[in-house]
């Protein structure tokens, strides 16, 4: 069985990632791309469906050992894992080199004292576990093959196959080192390049320490906000900017229930916030490279925005089930491809223009295609905002006119408004103030309950909806308004869980609920941050501060995020890691550095 989500440790190279797992297991990872079939699934299966595992041998039957003490070294994305055993000390270094040729897996086993008996096993399945690829020696090497792909194994070790497994058995004495790679190769190539694990382990670690050194932010967070701005960096594809919104698919809301879905992809209003972050904290060069995505994924069709595209903005994301996979604790269907690309979601509109006012207001080199695409989605707006839709969170029940989706266009129009006040862009300006004035006013009459004092989550609904939380975020109403901090209250009592975290919505156990699904979720982690932003804009600061302080010891002794945290379980859910947990948690955090509202 798979580890818990949080015992998952994240490498990649900015093209796909891998995680390992506390005991030295791969057991999730695509190649040559996030998107790309996996060829260790154990992750949403078992053994049978493909890992890696490299560590201390430990006996027929008996559980691997887990390490000791693990850790990234310093600020990068380089695993390091050690283990205390009977004969000595162990350490295993994983990365992934950032590619200018084959995508490569590089694990380094070092000894550190007494004689350590090691074991890899490498069981190669590809397409998601199911096609045992044809193995086979070529001179020094090994290689696997199916289909249009390969992937070489490299090791000095001296190796053997057993039940459709790969295995070295070795010991490492003080100072040994012994490297193991995986390349991927297109298999009508020739062989990749033999690795050279040392150089690239000295470059990989260039590479991060050159990048982070990039950042602005120095307060009392660093080392949370850097780890995430880490994270987030490994999520963005790089030969294209798209950003995917974790690199994971079917990791479950609910252990066991059926909310399970492939994140694999770029969203647009998950890119355009993790965006956002990166401009606020130095990072222009990855907002530029995603402005750039944005344009070439929507080119020739910006009125029909799509909520999401693939990495390289493809378009057609066609859904399908993998019935050979049992899912993550039997957590079924396990799913590939997203059903939801083509919902209509107003709020995307505001999100996008939202991250482009952000990337002209700091500085970013104009571009004309990007002004002239902000006033094309004005004009869709304008016929269209008053149509009910899915809304952010992608319901799969009947369409509503959700209050965020509404606040949303509002601000798309707002910005846009403001752009044209610079003098970068020329539109019907009054025209606009006049329709920014028609969405404010339909919202607050609509949108509104004022027996209770809170915005709910759509027309004429009684349920709340943690989005709401953005109304003051946005601009929408200040944060004094007495709507607003009404509304705070209203999800702080209907929607916090028993340890205070903020759920999205109600949800309704075995019935289908507002989302047309049944089951519950757990406690989403980037509204429980929203609700520590709120709390310090309406002057509650101590309050917020606890609240974030109580967010980042959920995250695991790496400092990563799941999408949700389970209060009943206490246990991280949803796929991991999550972009949409990791910006947030950087918003607040400069949130508040800036109202000097931190402990010590």
């Amino acid at each position: 069985m798979a580890g818990r989500i949080e015992d998952y440790a994240l490498i990649g190279d900015m093209q796909t990632a891998a995680l390992v797992c506390r005991d030295g297991t791969v057991d999730w990872l695509c190649l040559p791309r996030f998107d790309s079939h996996a060829i260790f699934a154990g992750l949403l299966g078992n053994e049978e469906h493909g890992f890696w595992r490299l560590g201390p041998a430990f006996p027929a039957g008996a559980e691997p050992p887990t390490a000791n003490r693990r850790s990234y070294r310093g600020d990068s994305l380089i695993l390091e894992s050690e283990w205390d055993t009977p004969r000595g000390t162990v350490r295993v270094t994983d990365f992934m080199p950032p590619r200018d040729g084959a995508p490569q897996l590089i694990r380094i086993v070092e000894g550190v004292s007494g004689r350590v008996p090691m074991r890899s096993a490498l069981r190669m399945r590809f397409s998601y576990g199911r096609i045992v690829p044809w193995v086979h020696r070529y001179e020094s090497r090994t290689v696997a093959v199916a289909g249009p792909d390969s992937v070489w194994f490299d090791t000095p070790a001296e190796t053997y196959g057993e039940a459709l497994t790969t295995y070295a058995d070795f010991t490492v004495a003080p100072g040994d080192r012994i490297a193991f790679t995986i390349s991927w190769q297109p298999s009508h190539k020739e062989a990749p390049p033999e690795p050279e694990p040392e150089q690239s382990l000295e470059a990989t670690e260039d590479f991060w320490r050159e990048w982070v050194g990039h950042c602005t932010y120095h307060g009392p967070y660093r080392e949370a906000v850097v780890r995430s701005l880490i994270t987030l960096k490994a999520l963005t594809y790089a030969p294209t900017g798209g950003i995917v919104a974790a690199p994971t698919t079917s990791l479950p809301e609910d252990i066991g229930g059926v909310r399970n879905w492939d994140y694999r992809y770029t969203w647009l209003r998950d890119a355009a916030i993790t965006l956002s972050s990166l401009l606020r904290t130095g990072y222009r060069e990855e907002a530029r490279a995603w402005r750039e995505w944005l344009l070439r994924a929507v080119a020739g069709d910006p009125e029909n925005l799509q909520i999401m595209y693939g990495i390289a903005g493809e378009r057609e994301l066609g859904e399908a089930e993998l019935d050979w996979l049992p899912g993550y604790e039997n957590s079924a269907p396990v799913r590939v491809g997203n059903g939801a690309a083509h919902q209509l979601q107003l709020d995307v509109y505001g999100e996008v223009t939202e991250a482009l006012h952000l990337a002209h207001m700091t500085g970013l080199a104009r571009n004309d295609y990007a002004s002239l695409l902000q006033l094309k989605l004005i004009r869709y707006l304008e016929k269209h905002w008053q149509e009910p839709d899915e809304g952010i969170w992608e319901v799969r029940g009947p369409r509503r006119h959700f209050v965020h989706s509404k606040v949303m266009a509002w601000v798309a129009v707002d910005r846009t408004i403001k752009l044209m006040e610079s003098g970068d862009v020329d539109g019907p300006l009054e025209r606009w103030k006049d329709l920014r004035d028609e969405i404010h006013r339909d919202v607050c009459e609509k949108g509104y309950d004022k027996e209770r004092n809170t915005f709910t989550q759509s027309y004429g609904s009684r349920e709340l909806d943690a989005s709401l939380l953005l109304i003051p975020q946005m601009g929408f109403l200040p944060p004094d308004d007495k709507r607003v901090i009404g509304t705070i209250e209203a999800i702080q009592r209907e929607l916090s869980t028993s340890d205070g975290f903020i759920l999205r919505y109600p949800t309704d156990g075995d019935h289908a609920g507002v989302d047309g699904l049944p089951g519950d979720e757990g406690a989403f982690l980037a509204c429980s941050f929203w609700m520590a932003d709120d709390l310090a804009m309406i002057g509650r600061v101590d309050e917020a501060r606890k609240l974030f302080e109580k967010l980042l010891a959920l995250r695991n002794d790496l400092g990563l995020l799941a999408e949700e945290w389970d209060p009943r379980l206490q246990r991280q859910v949803g796929n991991f890691p999550q972009a949409f947990s990791h910006v947030p948690l950087i918003d607040t955090a400069l949130r508040l550095t800036a109202s000097g509202a931190y402990g010590g």
